[in-house]
């Protein structure tokens, strides 16, 4: 299993999350759709697009349970034929992130909640203040890009 992160900080909270809850793709993302770390995909476009789709789902998902509930829906869970996918927020000390998981049968949606507990809290732990601070579009966004893609997939 290979772990790529833009942040050292998480490799070892996803990592365990991925070993323990054996999910065959996983992403930690900012709700803003920013890549921190990913394993199972093979392609940056793949990355890419599942970051831009995580961030889309939570931002509706949140908007919609504020208007049902009066709060943001928790988990997402949403069991295809053959895969599950999982979406939720982790609070850290550097702001809420998202977690991604894509499943077979060889895990259940009992274990990733389980794990995803114990991975929220294993992220708070290690996470520091500033890191996951609302990204900003700026003038190098396009660079920044690429190297963290390159760094994601060894080609740094």
């Amino acid at each position: 299993m290979i772990v790529a992160v833009t942040e050292p900080w998480a490799e070892g909270p996803l990592r365990a999350f991925i070993e323990e809850s054996r999910v065959q793709l996983a992403l930690l993302l900012h709700p803003s759709g920013q890549v921190i770390g990913q394993s199972g995909f093979t392609r940056a476009m793949d990355v890419m697009s599942a970051c831009a789709l995580a961030a889309a789902i939570h931002a509706s998902a949140s908007e919609l349970g504020r208007q049902l509930e009066g709060k943001p829906f928790g988990v997402l869970h949403h069991a295809g034929a053959q895969r599950q996918l999982f979406l939720a927020s982790a609070g850290t000390p550097a702001g809420t992130l998202l977690l991604l998981a894509v499943f077979d049968e060889s895990a259940s949606l009992g274990l990733v909640r389980l794990y995803f507990d114990e991975f929220r809290a294993r992220l708070a732990a290690v996470a520091p203040a500033t890191a996951g601070a609302a990204p900003v579009l700026n003038d190098q966004f396009e660079r920044d890009l690429n190297r963290n893609l390159a760094t994601l997939f060894g080609r740094a």
